[in-house]
């Protein structure tokens, strides 16, 4: 198996990416392919603890800034280290790509060198959370800000066919995020949304609001990415303000000291649970290829979980699985 891991993604880029890689080969024992410029990165696998063999570079000498504006950096930036990785998974050189660099860059960088799969409209960035019961997947987090009714439609096919294969959950539920559960609350977007997902056959349950999201009665909700970006990232800032309220209140005393002594197992899991850096990555979905794309601020921890979540989807063969379910679903709209 091999992934590719885009060393100059995150913000604190390449070091993280290098920490990375060397953990991964740790843990699965296949070597990371690394995108970037050669001479630094072959420095820092070294200084890493990296041996021979146990990392992979190819030489990418220019980097895709978090400001560059998507399409023209991915067009003028032909050696950029998100263009060569997608070149080498277009090839079938490898098996999927990580980045932690520029949403936007990825997504233009993906349609230009890997193409859509057939039949869809706009690739949705996807990302799995922990709900009440299990895992509940939200789309779109970040790659269109600006939808149609219809994009939203083929979100939730391409979401539900996800969960399906990845969580195997069998008939999705799928919700539509808005301000209120009844069918005539939201935007426009939202209530054009509404009846075109009333009839596209899917297991749809109607509008939801964030706390259906939480309860665990959803497994895949839909939004444009520019709610969904809000949304996730609200998500995920949440359980740290929490943990730090607690912690400040819980040592106030000897007593809800001792208590906390007592419960930090139980903190512990919890902490693990809501970690961000648990999730590592999300799928592009509806791109020809396996794409995967982390927060920018992504540390060695979140990157080594976003290559288990790749790992995951090459060995569930996700791609032609998702090439065969779509078929047929995209097409008959």
């Amino acid at each position: 198996m091999r992934i590719i891991l885009d060393a100059m993604g995150s913000d604190d880029h390449p070091m993280p990416e290098v920490q990375a890689a060397v953990e991964a080969y740790q843990r699965w024992g296949e070597p990371v392919i690394l995108t970037g410029p050669e001479p630094e990165l072959s420095r820092l696998v070294q200084d890493a603890g990296g041996k021979a063999g146990q990392v992979e570079i190819v030489h990418a000498p220019e980097v895709l800034e978090m400001t560059d504006k998507p399409a023209r950096a991915a067009r003028g930036k032909a050696q950029n280290s998100m263009a060569v990785g997608m070149d080498l998974l277009k090839e079938g050189k490898a098996d999927a790509f990580v980045t932690a660099g520029n949403t936007g860059g990825a997504m233009a960088t993906a349609l230009f060198r890997l193409g859509r799969i057939r039949g869809v409209k706009r690739p949705a960035l996807a990302i799995g959370i922990p709900v009440q019961n299990g895992h509940a997947i939200i789309l779109d987090i970040g790659a269109n800000t600006e939808c149609r009714p219809e994009y939203l439609v083929q979100f939730a096919i391409l979401g539900s066919t996800y969960a399906e294969l990845v969580f195997e959950i069998q008939n999705p539920r799928v919700g539509l995020l808005s301000n209120g559960e009844e069918a005539g609350k939201g935007n426009i977007l939202v209530k054009e949304t509404y009846p075109l997902l009333l009839n596209s056959g899917l297991n749809f349950i109607g509008n939801v609001e964030p706390k259906e999201v939480f309860a665990g009665g959803i497994d895949v909700v839909v939004t444009d990415g520019f709610s969904g970006n809000i949304f996730i990232k609200t998500s995920e800032t949440i359980p740290k303000f929490l943990f730090d309220i607690i912690k400040t209140e819980i040592r106030a005393t000897p007593l809800t000291s001792v208590g906390a002594l007592l419960a930090k197992p139980a903190f512990q899991r919890v902490r693990e649970l809501l970690d961000p850096s648990e999730y590592g990555a999300g799928p592009l979905l509806g791109v020809n290829g396996l794409v995967f794309i982390g927060h920018g601020r992504s540390n060695s921890k979140a990157l080594v979980s976003a290559i288990r979540v790749a790992r995951q989807a090459v060995k569930g063969d996700v791609l032609s699985a998702t090439h065969t379910a779509l078929k047929d679903k995209l097409n008959s709209e």
